[in-house]
């Protein structure tokens, strides 16, 4: 019994001592980290590492990322071994699920598209909107530095501030905003405001790309979680087709579905196509959205993911965000634009393993 004592002892010794040390970086201390190795990462070899440094020039340009990067931005405008670059100049941290409620889930969205008019009409009769003119916005952070990450919005009514219009009530009440444009589909709007930003095909032939602007402060909550919580759909079938399909199948439930998520977008025109928070336009198979609480904008990361037997490896960027996207092992996958992207998108939901690729001197030991 002392011998199997002694012996248990020695073990929990030792495994104590072989515990990695956890990493943490001061701009995200609720990030956990576990420190790794570039061989560590599936199929990194295999990675098209021109192109990546390409991107990761074209990510510099950002303010965020140029205050993550600094010196290493500059440097890479005169590096010709680009793995070298990255293998010298980084190294991968394997990001640590923040919390048990949130899965370590790869999921996919695309660039948009929908039928328009700048004329209202009976046909164009849903309002894509521009920002409200009486939507507050207030950075907490100015009042609460721990609180950085959060704004808080909503609308002055009398001397309170008030929280703005959700979905269902936008739809009754005049909002104070422009209208970019009006859509022929309540469907295909409620998925634009879903993906973030879309194309605009107008009925005089010509196009504008559109993308996110603002939001009116109400939660994101899940249409699909709400029609498997009513036996319309087994957590299996959803995916956006099916999702899509059920609405136009019971239009005259649509309005209760679609109002059930309280979060509403508002918009702007851009110049170029797909832009995420970041700024940046976004490229297909490259640029992720991810819950900034725990990953910084403009952040490169390996990503790792199962898809029906169809690994998915590579060097991604953190260049949106979205309502959906919450947890720190959670990334949405922009896959495009067209009816392919738009299958791709629909599908994709994947386990996932995310490594951010820390500058050397930024780690921090705990």
């Amino acid at each position: 019994m002392k011998i199997a004592t002694i012996s248990l002892f020695i073990i929990i010794f030792l495994l104590s001592c072989s515990k990695e040390p956890t990493v943490s970086l001061p701009e995200f201390p609720h990030t956990k980290l576990t420190p790794g190795i570039f061989t560590q990462l599936p199929n990194f070899d295999e990675e098209d590492f021109d192109g990546v440094l390409a991107l990761f020039k074209k990510n510099c340009q950002t303010k965020k990322a140029f205050e993550i990067y600094g010196n290493l931005c500059d440097e890479a405008e005169s590096v010709s071994d680009a793995k070298a670059f990255i293998v010298n100049n980084f190294k991968p941290y394997r990001i640590q699920n923040a919390s048990e409620k949130n899965e370590a889930l790869l999921t996919g969205y695309y660039e948009a598209q929908i039928r328009a008019s700048y004329q209202k009409s009976e046909r164009y009769r849903y309002p894509i909107y521009n920002t409200p003119k009486d939507l507050v916005v207030v950075d907490l952070a100015k009042i609460y530095p721990e609180l950085k990450q959060y704004r808080l919005r909503g609308r002055i009514q009398g001397n309170k501030l008030v929280p703005y219009y959700t979905r269902e009530e936008a739809s009754y009440n005049d909002l104070n905003a422009s209208v970019l444009c009006y859509c022929d589909s309540a469907i295909d709007k409620f998925f634009l405001e879903v993906q973030g930003s879309g194309i605009a095909k107008l009925d005089d032939n010509s196009s504008i790309y559109i993308g996110y602007d603002n939001q009116n402060g109400q939660k994101y909550r899940s249409i699909g979680k709400y029609l498997v919580a009513h036996k319309e759909l087994t957590l299996n079938e959803v995916s956006l087709q099916s999702i899509k399909k059920w609405l136009l199948e019971h239009p005259d439930r649509a309005d209760e579905v679609l109002n059930y998520n309280n979060s509403m977008i508002f918009f702007s025109k851009r110049e170029q196509g797909a832009t995420g928070a970041l700024g940046v336009e976004l490229k297909p198979m490259r640029s992720i959205a991810v819950d900034k609480r725990y990953i910084s904008l403009g952040s490169m990361l390996y990503l790792h993911a199962d898809l029906n037997n169809t690994k998915i490896n590579k060097i991604v960027f953190a260049q949106d965000t979205g309502g959906a996207i919450k947890g720190s092992v959670r990334a949405d996958l922009f896959v495009g634009s067209g009816d392919e992207a738009l299958q791709l998108a629909g599908h994709l939901k994947a386990p996932l393993k995310l490594w951010l690729i820390v500058p050397k001197k930024k780690e921090q030991q705990e």
